[in-house]
């Protein structure tokens, strides 16, 4: 393909139009072995968008990650470049064509290492297997990953099969298309690549690292609107803050997330209904 069907690069790395897709990771220095983010997408204009925002847009344009969005219209059929059509046996909506997206998926796939471990082929899917912490921390120790963005009703199940795309969910309910839910899978891996945050230890005690939601934080003023801060939390004692913060994360966990309270007392050898305050 050339011109307007080559991937468009974000950050760094620049691409210009080739019979080819550029090999990302000789674009530069800098980004050599750079983590990449390919996205099919029939909006490329939307991206990076937040992404382009905070640390994971100055580790983007430190080449510290690469992002590319590979536009379908211009590889959709005739004139008008159609890329969808009704669907097979009837029903609303339109169906992404399974030549359409076979055709990004050979460009977004020059150069990646055929394991699907080390890049992973993703599509946006409210059917899809749940997004979780764990998978974000697969993917970004791989070498990237491709997303396909859908739209209408969704993608023809043919090209899925062929390419033995992996459907991932970001909830239970449904978006006009797969963006957004791109930009936050993104987001949700990009952050736990190696130098992008600073402060490595932000991503060890959040949310779902350690199967547990995070414990509640506080900081200046120490007295706000009748609130103080809690006490263990000022008087210097570690070992106490520590065995503080745990506590608080198992009971908020086991309040509000009974699914994961479940699992990680399954992982820790606990019972879920034991009566040990929290």
């Amino acid at each position: 393909m050339t011109g307007p069907s080559a991937p468009r690069s974000h950050g760094r790395l620049a691409l210009r139009p080739s019979a080819q897709p550029r090999d990302l990771m000789a674009e530069s220095r800098v980004a050599a072995g750079a983590w990449t983010a390919r996205v099919i997408t029939l909006f490329p204009d939307a991206f990076p968008g937040t992404l382009g925002l905070s640390l994971t847009g100055k580790a983007l344009e430190m080449g510290l990650w690469a992002l590319e969005a590979i536009d379908l219209r211009p590889l959709g059929e005739g004139r008008h470049r159609n890329v969808d059509d009704t669907p097979a046996g009837g029903g609303a909506g339109m169906v992404l064509r399974a030549d359409v997206m076979h055709r990004a998926l050979e460009i977004a796939s020059a150069g990646t290492p055929v394991d699907r471990a080390s890049w992973p082929t993703v599509y946006l899917s409210p059917r899809g297997k749940p997004f979780t912490q764990a998978m974000a921390r697969d993917w970004a120790q791989a070498q990237g990953v491709t997303l396909i963005c859908g739209r209408f009703e969704g993608v023809d199940q043919r090209v899925i099969d062929h390419w033995a795309v992996e459907e991932v969910s970001l909830g239970d309910f449904v978006l006009t298309g797969g963006e957004i839910a791109a930009q936050a899978l993104i987001d949700a891996t990009v952050r736990l690549i190696p130098r992008v945050l600073g402060n490595q230890m932000s991503a060890e005690e959040e949310s779902f690292s350690e199967g547990l939601l995070e414990f509640p934080q506080y900081t200046r003023p120490p007295l706000w609107e009748g609130r103080a801060i809690p006490d263990i939390l000022l008087s210097g004692h570690h070992a106490k803050i520590t065995d503080w913060r745990r506590g608080q994360a198992e009971r908020l966990t086991k309040q509000r997330r009974p699914d994961l309270w479940r699992a990680y007392c399954a992982a820790h050898g606990r019972d879920p209904d034991e009566d040990r305050e929290l």
